[in-house]
Order: C-alpha cells, then structure tokens, then sequence
C-alpha cells in the first residue's frame, strides 16, 4: 500500500527537478530581452524628445517582426527534443540546423522588405516630423539585425530541445551587457547619435547570433551532423511553423484589437491600461518559462515512446502553473499600492487600473494553466489544433471586445473580456489535453 504514493511523491520531485532546472534559466533569459530595448530607451532618451520618440516607433515594428517568427523556436524545440528522446542526437540537430537556416532566409526576406518601405512604415505608424527622421534611421539599420535575432530564436529553440536553458541565459545576459556598452560609445563616444545606439545593438546581436552558431556547429561535428542547408528539411520546419505562425497572429491580432478599444475609452484609461500591460507581459515572462519547460519535456518523453511519462509530467506541469498563477494573482494584489505609483501620480489614472488589476490578478491561475498546455501541446507538434483553437479564440474575443465600449464599459470591463479570452483558451487547450490526441510518440510526429 505504502509503495505506491511513495513512487508518485519520487516521480513528481522528478519532474520539479526536471522543470526547475529547464524553467528558471529560461525565465532568466527571457526576462533579459526586453531589457535589449529598455537600455537603448534610457541611453537614447538623452538625446532629445524626438530621438527617443523615433526609437519608440522603430522598436515597435522592429518587436513585432520579430515577435511573429516565434515559431522558430517553438516549432525547433518539439522537432529537436523528440530527437532527443529517441535518441538520436545527429537528426536532432540536422533538425535544428533545418530551423537555423530557414531564419537566415526569412531574415533576409525581412530586410528586403523593411529597408525600402521604411518611411511609408513609420508614417503608416503616425510618427510626427520631427521623429520620423530618426525612426527611418533607427529602423534601416537595426533591420541588418534581423536575420541575426531570427537565428537567436531558432537556434535558442535548438539548446531547449537539447534540454539547454543555461546556454540561453548565459547569451543573454552577455548580449545585454554588450549591447549597453556599444550603445554608450557609439552614442556618446563615437557621436553618432541614435544611429550608434542601433549599430550598437546590430553588433549585439549578431555577437549573440555567432555564439550560438558557434555552440551548434561544434555540436554538429561531434555526433556527424551536416551543416549544409537541406531544401527538404528548410521546406519541414517551415511548414511545422506554419500553424504556430497563424496562433501567434492570431494573439497579437487580440493585444492591438484591446489597445485599440483602450485607446476609445479615454486618456486615462489608455494610459492605465498601458501600465496594466506591461505588468501583463512580466507575469507572462514567469508562466512561459514553466511552458517552455513544456515543450522541451514533452517532446523529449514522446520521442523516447513513453506517452505515461508524458502525461504525467504534463499533469505535474499544470499544478505548477496553478500554483504559481495563484502565486501571482497574490502578489498583483497585495503590491498595487507600491506598483501603481511608479508609474504614475495621476488619480484618474489609478482609479481606472485598480479595480483592472484586480481582475488580471483573478486570471493568473487560469493564464497559469493556459501557458503550460499551449507548451505542452508544442512539444507534441499539435501545431494545427493550436492554431484553429486560437482562431476560435479570437473569433469570440472580437465582438466581446467591441462591445465594452458600445454599451459603455470601461477598463475593467475590457480586461474582463480579456479574462474571458484566456478562459476560452483553456476550454479548448484542456479538451485536447483530456482527449490524449497529442500524445503521438515516435522521433517525428
């Protein structure tokens, strides 16, 4: 009788251990992203009001390029880690070789499209006379990064399907470190103005970008694996992350629609809502760590063809993000005196994001739980359920969204049919996960 809770209490302090040491690197990492674009504002900023603006519209475009080629890490880590599990490590970074040289192609293409419609892209973005200037200049040379920072994903997207998350972490912390520093002597040093701080953090990233390339390569030499692009294997990743590019457009089609209805309900409210975001993206930093851990332990247990493995550990995974969704519904609650005013001293302001933060502090359990079965299902490659099931998501959310200004809601209102987006996420991400559909196990699904 005593042998059976004893063997669930070892296999579930193995899968802490497992995602402890997958989830806390890659919240490390992905929490020093965003300070790439937070250093070049403080550093810019001193330049002038209209530097700063300029940076402002072209880091917008610049993040959302980027944002939408996700996929090459998600789709990278399924691919890699089931190799993995099976394995075979020489196919597991053939495959992530795949993925590499599909982002320098998509880089390329970008570049191609960014460096000539620059100035209808920043005027298509509203920027007045005296910025556009600098966001054109800002915009056309960061864009030489891009193929890098695409690189970055996919090969970052390798190292988690190898079960790496330190490699990542200990790249980014370098790449922000670099970064500040170019920026300070190319700026100030150099005198060039926000034109160095953009040559400052092409260097950065393609610095970061040949580290990577670096790890890889010495790991295809060591187990056999060919470097040379693959047209078959090019044309496999990209039409793996076909699916995962329509979720991911679909999500950033829901972010714009409630920025949009924000901006309808008044200054205030925008403002609110703004700051309501950003903390949005910081709790998100901490669930899809849990989520990537997800992705690169599921496809490593469906490779090996132990589906029981992967259904216990995707179990285990969903009481983490339980438990730390609530952990953070907590903490949003208890710290919105000390949080608010460090980004504003306005009343209104305030009195439209306190009741707001209450709900998005409601809905962690339910992002919890949502964040860890979207990674669960892209370690299974369940790629096209995800993206009907976003698309659906987005379906509902358009007209509940359209509606709070209609019958005269205001910002909680709008985070309110935010919440209820994130619910519908976890209708239709739990209904696949009962179903047992995405447990397909084998090198390849």
């Amino acid at each position: 009788m005593t042998q059976a809770p004893a063997r669930s209490r070892t296999l579930r302090r193995r899968h802490d251990r497992e995602i402890i040491a997958l989830a806390v690197p890659a919240f490390g990492a992905l929490v020093a992203e965003p300070l790439f674009v937070m250093a070049d504002s403080a550093i810019v900023g001193h330049l002038g009001t209209a530097q700063l603006a300029g940076l402002g519209i072209a880091s917008a475009l610049l993040t959302t390029a980027v944002s939408v080629f996700v996929f090459l890490a998600y789709a990278t880590t399924a691919a890699v880690s089931r190799r993995v599990g099976a394995g075979d490590l020489q196919s597991a970074i053939r495959q992530g070789m795949d993925g590499i040289w599909l982002a320098l192609l998509l880089g390329a293409a970008v570049i191609a499209v960014v460096f000539p419609t620059a100035p209808a892209l920043i005027e298509l973005f509203g920027a007045s006379d005296t910025a556009a200037p600098y966001a054109i200049t800002y915009l056309r040379i960061s864009a030489l990064g891009i193929p890098a920072m695409l690189v970055v994903l996919a090969a970052t997207g390798v190292l988690r399907g190898l079960q790496n998350t330190r490699t990542p972490l200990y790249v980014a912390i370098a790449g922000f470190l670099a970064n500040a520093i170019l920026n300070v002597v190319l700026v100030y040093g150099a005198g060039l103005g926000i034109a160095g701080s953009a040559w400052g953090t092409v260097i950065a990233q393609w610095g970061m970008a040949a580290v990577y390339l670096w790890v890889v390569v010495r790991g295809a030499r060591r187990h056999g694996a060919s470097l040379r692009p693959d047209v078959a294997g090019i044309r496999a990743s990209a039409q793996a992350g076909v699916p995962l590019l329509v979720r991911t457009l679909s999500l950033r089609a829901i972010l714009m629609i409630t920025t949009a209805v924000a901006a309808r309900l008044g200054d205030a409210d925008i403002a609110a809502h703004q700051i309501i975001l950003s903390l949005w993206s910081l709790l998100a930093f901490a669930l899809d760590a849990i989520a990537i851990a997800g992705q690169a332990i599921i496809g490593r247990y469906l490779g090996a063809g132990d589906a029981q493995g992967a259904r216990d550990a995707c179990r285990r995974m969903v009481e983490w993000g339980v438990a730390v969704g609530i952990a953070l519904g907590l903490l949003v609650v208890l710290s919105r005196p000390v949080f608010l005013p460090l980004f504003t001293g306005d009343s209104a302001v305030t009195d439209a994001a306190l009741p707001a933060l209450v709900i998005v502090a409601a809905s962690q359990p339910i992002c919890g739980v949502v964040y860890v079965l979207d990674g669960v299902l892209m370690g299974a490659g369940d790629g096209p359920y995800l993206a009907w099931a976003m698309l659906l998501t987005l379906a509902v959310f358009i007209p509940a969204a359209l509606l709070v200004p209609a019958v005269g809601g205001g910002l909680t209102a709008l985070w309110a049919a935010m919440t209820l987006m994130m619910a519908m996420r976890l209708v239709t991400l739990w209904l696949r996960a009962r179903s047992g559909r995405w447990v397909v196990t084998g090198a390849t699904r």
